[in-house]
């Protein structure tokens, strides 16, 4: 899971994963949601909240333990005695629901986040914009095909277009632009390639503090090979893909950046320069970021070991740094990762063991985990 939380105060969570006994303090893995729930403010009815959860797409590891630990259904239901975690809006694409239901069978977690989602849209329907508060808000990620979004034009953000507020509201510690999911293409063979890949939720978020533009995130879930490649025949010519902090897509797969399979031909599997190139738009001193076990040469892919040397010439060209969420600050021992964010960039904090990675900005002398 990632946790940005804003200079103004507002926190987006990007995907969950929670494993096993991650929420078992007793147990050796790292209690995940503990850590989560101590970044967390409440609300004047006492209850935790995030302000917008962002589900990048549906597989398991990036929604897992959503149900147990999240309040799903309108605010009226929610039971105190079971203090989950609120959430005020939830950015959701249609288009990643359907294309993964198409090849896969979604997860308990993945259907549950669905109906809320649904639900969201149709109050938002019944009721209208001005009616929707804290605990019904929804925004779509994308148009859905076959103009199945025509309608929904005030909670609808287009491909390309800027993310206008956080849980309704303008923040002017943020710029956010929404680059994926992709609509199809025209291309048949393009199309077949693409049907492939992983389709998510991809952003390039701006987080400012002062007023200064000062660390742009770069988040692809799972996107593949395919999807790289279309977004810099898209965006070459601006600085939409550029990034001060990457996560690398899909936990440091090879099949972010090539065709063939590493598994296969190891060293003579082909990198495709378009996707490599989408990836490689690091500004000075960047940090790209795998968030996934340690990677090993010889694990199965993801992560991939051909993968994490790409991105280390990425960063080492810019002198920048490559880190693995598993690995630090060691592996037998790993820790949260936390980013400090001022107006001079970005700096990683030394942290106690968790795992979650936290984006924090404007956060100076507050311990543990600097709310900004």
């Amino acid at each position: 899971m990632t946790l940005i939380v804003l200079e103004s105060g507002r926190t987006i969570l990007i995907d969950m994963n929670v494993r096993g006994d991650a929420d078992d303090p007793e147990h050796k893995m790292p209690d995940v949601m503990t850590m989560l729930r101590k970044e967390l403010k409440r609300d004047s009815q006492k209850r935790l909240y995030v302000d917008v959860l962002l589900l990048s797409h549906p597989d398991q590891d990036h929604c897992r333990g959503l149900s147990k630990h999240l309040h799903l259904g309108a605010p009226e239901t929610y039971i105190k005695a079971d203090n989950k975690i609120f959430i005020r809006e939830i950015w959701s694409s249609p288009i990643v629901f359907r294309r993964a239901s198409s090849t896969l069978t979604l997860c308990d977690d993945a259907k549950a986040f669905q109906t809320e989602a649904k639900r969201r849209v149709k109050y938002f329907q019944d009721n209208g914009l001005a009616a929707v508060g804290d605990g019904n808000r929804v925004l779509i990620m994308g148009e859905d095909e076959n103009g199945k979004t025509d309608k929904l034009g005030d909670i609808l953000v287009k491909i390309d277009e800027l993310i206008p507020k956080v849980n309704g509201v303008s923040d002017s510690s943020i710029t956010a632009r929404l680059l994926g999911p992709l609509p199809k293409s025209d291309e048949e063979e393009e199309e077949e390639a693409l049907a492939k890949n992983r389709s998510s939720v991809i952003i390039q978020f701006i987080l400012k503090v002062g007023g200064v533009d000062a660390c742009r995130f770069l988040t692809g879930g799972d996107a593949e090979v395919a999807i790289w490649e279309r977004l810099w025949d898209k965006h070459k010519n601006t600085d939409w893909l550029a990034y001060d902090l990457l996560q690398t897509p899909h936990h440091c797969s090879w099949h972010s950046l090539s065709y063939e399979s590493w598994s296969d031909l190891g060293e003579d599997a082909e990198v495709s320069e378009a996707a490599s190139n989408a990836l490689s738009q690091a500004r000075a001193g960047a940090v790209i970021i795998a968030s996934c076990k340690p990677i090993d040469a010889n694990d199965a892919d993801p992560p991939c070991i051909g993968a994490k040397r790409e991105y280390e010439a990425i960063v080492r060209a810019v002198n920048g740094t490559f880190r693995c969420t598993g690995e630090y600050p060691s592996k037998t021992s790993p820790g949260k990762m936390e980013f400090e964010i001022t107006q001079y960039g970005a700096r990683l904090k030394s942290t106690a063991a968790s795992t979650p990675a936290f984006l924090s900005t404007g956060a100076i002398g507050r311990d543990p985990l600097p709310h900004g």
